[in-house]
């Protein structure tokens, strides 16, 4: 008998709980007789109802459902770091609590990790959004696909199945201001794809920010690619050898008396050309240095507040442990 660990991250979904737990729980007929499915749901510190509705959810099934609340927000990544912790599976499934990633999806991944396939990832065909949510989303995973991980499948994914040993090495690892799902594609596991359409969301409003968004994509793109560094290297070395010839034409046109330098204007372009490159250069670097101390302080990635419907004699799995 197998057991399949769902883990949820839950911030400000007062109203999708209801519909998602009971889709939830009307999905286990689509896994094979025999499966325990247990639900790991972590409120990535809501002021909303999002923590009564879930533990109202544990009060219905105290054996297999368990209510993670964190301290504070922490963004959907930790907040799944936090759900791996908890989870007891062989294997287990993140999903969005958005309804927007139907949990369908969850019994056609679990057919494959019964085959021996320890990752299995729910990629995105299509997506029923606004065109600048499309357009963002496609640069994003695009640029990730070229310049960072060039094993992830095509349109980006969230949705993803993975056997508990990879679960074990990203706990291990617990690395700070990155992507979860992307670390996954990072250890380099042979993986299988289902396609599928992400839902336009019907319930409640998303608090993913576009500040949120540039932020995982400078996190993503920083853990991921040393692309930016390896550019500035390049543009350095590009200004460098036009600047030396420009050097040198301008000392030949004035020894040959063929022009009169003087250049004020020209001066001042070329030195504000170089000072913005200079500051770009300096926030790149930057980025990667603050993620490096950032680091070096081993702070948690996030602190729980309460945890509900964890067994007797059972213990959180812990990065130092494993």
């Amino acid at each position: 008998m197998s057991k399949i660990s769902i883990i949820i991250p839950c911030y400000y979904n007062e109203g999708n709980i209801p519909p998602l737990t009971a889709k939830l729980v009307d999905n286990e007929k689509g896994f094979p007789e025999g499966t325990e499915v247990e639900y790991v749901f972590v409120d990535d510190g809501s002021k909303d109802q999002t923590y009564q509705r879930l533990l109202y959810f544990h009060q219905q099934y105290p054996d297999r459902v368990k209510v993670v609340k964190l301290a504070g927000n922490v963004g959907s990544h930790n907040a799944v770091l936090a759900g791996m912790h908890y989870a007891t599976g062989d294997c287990c499934c993140m999903i969005a609590a958005d309804l927007q990633d139907p949990p369908e999806l969850i019994p056609r991944l679990f057919e494959h990790w019964q085959k021996g396939i320890k990752l299995v990832i729910a990629n995105r065909a299509d997506r029923e959004e606004g065109f600048i949510k499309k357009t963002f989303a496609s640069f994003y995973h695009r640029m990730m696909k070229r310049y960072a991980l060039k094993n992830i499948p095509e349109n980006g994914f969230d949705v993803v199945l993975f056997d508990k040993q990879l679960q074990h090495e990203v706990v291990k690892i617990s690395e700070k201001n990155s992507s979860q799902t992307y670390l996954f594609a990072w250890l380099q596991f042979d993986y299988v794809t289902i396609s599928y359409t992400r839902l336009k969301r019907e319930i409640g409003k998303s608090r993913w920010t576009i500040s949120k968004k540039i932020k995982l994509f400078i996190d993503a793109f920083v853990s991921f690619s040393f692309f930016p560094i390896r550019a500035i290297t390049f543009l350095g070395l590009s200004l460098g050898l036009i600047s030396f010839l420009y050097g040198i034409f301008i000392i030949i046109a004035k020894l040959g008396g063929y022009v009169d330098v003087k250049g004020w204007a020209g001066i001042m372009a070329v030195i504000l050309l170089l000072s913005s490159f200079q500051m770009i250069a300096l926030g790149i670097i930057g980025e990667y240095v603050w993620r490096t101390l950032d680091a070096s302080r081993n702070r948690p990635n996030f602190i729980v507040d309460e945890a509900v419907g964890i067994k007797p004699g059972e213990k959180p799995l812990s990065s130092s442990t494993l």
